[in-house]
């Protein structure tokens, strides 16, 4: 069994890129950084925008979420899988709006995200419409 948190009752602030977002958790502001996907960098052409976007779109502000603490990171922030309807973290992955974060799997369902990213590819989603993918972030 992994030591991971499952928190309700928190609410999108914010989309800071296509990997960070903010939230309203117990009337604090937080910091979220999506758990095993690595979305690209808001510079890399529009592909960046795009995730942030896809983010926007996919968690409104105000939107109710949960968060399924992984760790705190070196920033002090939440690694977190997001789940509104679905989770989001592999909806991104899933969709080519970001790759799995390899070096960071061991929290999450690997094969899962693994797997995901495979379909997108073969599919030319997003960050695949470039063959092979776009470098990585």
């Amino acid at each position: 069994m992994s030591p991971c948190t499952q928190v309700g009752g928190t609410t999108i602030l914010s989309i800071g890129d296509g990997d960070t977002i903010r939230v309203r958790q117990a009337g604090k502001a937080i910091t979220v950084r999506l758990a095993c996907v690595d979305a690209p960098e808001t510079a890399q052409g529009p592909y960046g925008q795009q995730a942030r976007g896809y983010l926007q779109q996919r968690l409104p502000v105000g939107r109710e979420v949960r968060l399924e603490v992984k760790t705190t990171d070196r920033y002090g922030r939440s690694v977190a899988e997001v789940t509104s309807e679905i989770n989001i973290n592999l909806a991104m992955v899933e969709d080519g709006q970001a790759f799995s974060y390899r070096q960071y799997l061991g929290g999450c369902d690997a094969k899962e995200y693994l797997d995901a990213e495979h379909r997108a590819s073969r599919r030319r989603y997003g960050v695949w419409q470039v063959p092979g993918g776009i470098t990585r972030p």
